[in-house]
């Protein structure tokens, strides 16, 4: 038996790959809408997981000033500091007072990934993409799991 996880993930891949072909619209890359559509009744996550985003892409902005970076050594770069980012807000927010488990990012990955995808096509285009893509996730995993019981 697939867990209601993998099965999101996997709808949401599918959904991404159309949204894809259909706009030539990354949805903050290929496995994330799954992953935010799995978190989409926890609106603080998703928020720690755009503010780590937007930090890991403005890290990349001052740091390209000072290295060469494209290709590989840009999405290896983004992937760290994404990662580093969501931890840092794990260890900081407890202490200015905030309850760092409802913002907590959606994985160290994730908001690499989606910074990745924000440096490379219009920002705006990118996250409304991500959300029809989550929402559609969602509803058709929801979908699924009433039909198929």
């Amino acid at each position: 038996m697939v867990s209601m996880g993998a099965e999101t993930l996997f709808v949401g891949l599918i959904l991404s790959t159309i949204m894809v072909e259909l706009t030539g619209i990354y949805p903050g890359g290929m496995i994330v809408p799954g992953y935010v559509a799995l978190y989409l009744d926890q609106p603080l996550r998703l928020a720690g997981t755009l503010i780590a985003a937007i930090l890991t892409m403005l890290t990349y902005r001052i740091t390209a000033h000072f290295f060469i970076l494209f290709g590989r050594r840009q999405f290896v770069l983004l992937l760290l500091v994404g990662a580093v980012w969501a931890m840092l807000l794990q260890l900081v927010l407890p202490s200015l007072g905030v309850n760092s488990v409802a913002w907590r990012t959606i994985g160290w990955v994730i908001p690499g990934l989606l910074a990745n995808t924000l440096l490379r096509q219009n920002r705006v285009a990118t996250l409304l993409a991500l959300g029809v893509t989550s929402v559609g996730t969602f509803f058709v995993v929801r979908l699924l799991g009433i039909v198929i019981r």
